[in-house]
């Protein structure tokens, strides 16, 4: 059997389980049978470089979008038809020729905060060494807690596993969602709340990007969750605004309840000294512009936070 969708993916586990995801999804909505899957909709393993870069911060090396380029040159390439993502990595802005063109429904979107000792977040001994490459992540730690040691954690969910239970570190924060796609669950000491750890904008979402030409397929259609791709336009608009990046710390979370989409954004001092905040909402999530109202009010409340704030970068 030729192949009907080729999706491109990273080769960690946590990319190929999230792939693995939307290949049975894909090849649901195509009616495929299972036996014929693995040749239907084959899964094409791409390295990036920000796998293959372990030891230094995304910002040091060129970004998060060193998690996305040469899967989107396989697509414009046509050596594959589909990337599979996570949304936090994905830039603001897509290469000519690409789009998002799905969102699947979220998992959850808060950070976990993992420990071989401590059972919460508040029980961490002061000086105690927290790993993270994450600098949002750190500057809302350090923001409650200045005392803390922040060192820099790269690699897999299994690699800062390892790393923990070895000792390198007290405690480490991680993405809920990866850890429950993983089926990591146990792990997991405390779910942070939203409040104080705001996720990255698109934490715990999925993006399918394509060709713009494959913007409309049916199959592209079925995957996609209106209600978290609402969401998701709205934190990327904010993020938009407050070039939201491995160089800024910048949290930002829409919630849909009752019918209203309501968006929280922020940007954070690199250490923890002082964080900026704005919350707005619009007021029907079913309306037929909602998609555009929810990026107008996530670019607005980003304005208003980066006006705030000004230049928080930190430079490699």
């Amino acid at each position: 059997m030729a192949p009907l969708v080729r999706i491109g993916t990273r080769r960690s586990k946590l990319a190929l389980t999230q792939s693995g995801m939307m290949q049975r999804a894909i090849g649901r909505a195509l009616g495929v049978a299972d036996a014929d899957l693995l040749e239907a909709v084959p899964l094409v393993e791409i390295i990036t470089t920000g796998d293959r870069v372990q030891d230094r911060r995304l910002m040091e090396i060129g970004g998060k979008a060193l998690f996305t380029k040469e899967i989107e040159e396989a697509l414009l390439e046509g050596r594959v038809d589909v990337a599979v993502h996570s949304m936090k990595d994905v830039p603001a802005d897509q290469p000519e020729g690409l789009c998002l063109a799905a969102v699947p429904p979220r998992e959850d979107a808060r950070d976990a905060f993992v420990s071989e000792v401590f059972a919460a977040f508040a029980d961490l001994p002061t000086g105690a060494r927290l790993g993270t490459a994450s600098l949002r992540r750190q500057a809302q730690a350090l923001a409650l807690r200045p005392d803390l040691q922040i060192e820099m954690l790269r690699g897999n969910v299994d690699t800062r596993l390892r790393k923990l239970a070895e000792g390198e570190f007290d405690a480490i924060l991680l993405a809920v969602s990866g850890l429950n796609r993983l089926g990591f669950e146990d792990v997991i000491r405390e779910r942070l709340s939203l409040d104080a750890f705001l996720p990255a904008p698109g934490q715990g979402a999925l993006a399918l990007q394509t060709r713009t030409e494959d913007l409309g397929a049916a199959w592209v259609a079925a995957l996609n969750d209106p209600m978290t791709a609402l969401a998701v336009a709205a934190e990327r608009g904010a993020m938009t605004a407050l070039e939201g990046s491995c160089r800024t710390a910048v949290g930002a979370h829409a919630e849909i309840a009752e019918g209203r989409l309501r968006l929280t954004t922020e940007m954070l001092a690199p250490d923890g000294s002082a964080r900026w905040r704005r919350s707005g909402e619009i007021g029907d999530a079913a309306a037929a512009d909602a998609m555009d109202q929810a990026r107008a009010l996530g670019l607005r409340l980003g304005s208003e936070v980066h006006a705030m704030a000004g230049d928080q970068r930190v430079e490699p």
